[in-house]
């Protein structure tokens, strides 16, 4: 073919194309005017739900913030969940303690700070040894802080306190089934509490199986809302084997669920690799997981989160078996 000739042609038709390619032009326009309110509605939603204000953290260069205190202390080695909470321009940290034995007696810990990075051990420490103490929640009521904690065996208990440094404890939780019978034998720790509309809401798993929920009006008696689990393990690796629930918080207008869970391993004889992660509700009892979980690599093995606002933005804590800090990525203000 003649090469003038050819692209003659092709100019040809590439012109004759010119009213069809403006038609298709304007169709394709028209075409996101239309769809692009859809999707952004989606992603809107999207971000409503796992807001990045909750789920992208970077880990603190000061970390970690607080260790167990080593050999010659009654805190040898610090483990479990511990809590914070931030009151007025007071950050304050309960915490559990013990020799660094699997079966050394766990004691309560506290510790303050002006700004939530450094932190002051008490000089009454531990401040409270009389019973198992791990695993604790913190909610302040009425005037009383109200701890839920794990006791021996895994068996959730209740303590009070006017100071939160001063304890009592009141009794080992009684929790019943939907029918009001006892719940079988076993188990039954890391309660994490909220309080609503004059109602206790008692998240607690068994063996880190799964986590149920219960409720009572006056912290004597728990009942199941339903005696199936309410937040299951898996089915990604991060949190395929176990989970515990560890925190509930409201953030625009919706329910909050820190977790941590055990990575899928192939090996039994492996220790479980634990992980952060984020779910979310708007009644408490049906929960979606975020799925860019967990909030930290896995490899990192942080878990016994908490998210804390300080005022301006959320920190995430981990605080097994140190605790560290983690801070919203510039790019993800709320």
């Amino acid at each position: 073919m003649d090469s003038a000739r050819g692209n003659s042609s092709q100019l040809g038709a590439v012109e004759s194309l010119g009213p069809v390619r403006s038609s298709l032009r304007c169709f394709a326009m028209l075409a996101c005017l239309l769809i692009s309110p859809l999707w952004i509605a989606g992603a809107v939603y999207a971000d409503e739900e796992f807001p990045p204000e909750l789920t992208q953290f970077e880990s603190d260069p000061r970390n970690p913030l607080f260790l167990g205190a080593g050999e010659g202390h009654w805190d040898v080695k610090i483990r479990e969940r511990g809590w914070i909470l931030r009151e007025g321009n007071q950050w304050k940290m309960w915490y559990t303690g013990y020799d660094g034995t699997r079966p050394g007696q766990k004691k309560l810990g506290y510790a303050t700070s002006t700004d939530g990075y450094v932190w002051q051990r008490d000089s009454r420490n531990p401040i409270y040894s009389e019973h198992w103490v791990e695993d604790v929640c913190i909610i302040p009521h009425e005037g009383i802080y109200y701890m839920f904690a794990e006791g021996a065996q895994d068996q959730a208990h209740l303590l009070t306190s006017r100071d939160g440094v001063s304890w009592q404890r009141v009794r080992r939780l009684d929790v019943r089934k939907v029918n009001g019978e006892p719940i079988s034998d076993g188990p039954y720790g890391t309660p994490t509490a909220w309080f609503e509309n004059g109602k206790w809401y008692l998240f607690y798993e068994r063996g880190d199986r799964a986590v149920w929920l219960a409720t009572s009006s006056d912290t004597e008696v728990f009942t199941n809302v339903k005696d199936e689990p309410v937040l299951e393990p898996g089915p990604e690796e991060y949190d395929f084997n176990q989970i515990a629930l560890n925190q509930i918080f409201r953030h625009k207008g919706r329910y909050y669920a820190v977790f941590h869970g055990a990575h899928k391993s192939e090996d039994p004889g492996t220790p479980s690799i634990w992980s952060t992660g984020l779910a979310v509700s708007d009644d408490l009892i049906h929960w979606k997981k975020y799925a860019g979980n967990p909030l930290r690599p896995t490899n990192e093995n942080k878990s016994s989160g908490m998210l804390i606002f300080d005022g301006e933005r959320f920190r995430l804590y981990t605080m097994h078996n140190e605790v560290n800090v983690h801070h919203v990525r510039s790019q993800a203000t709320p």
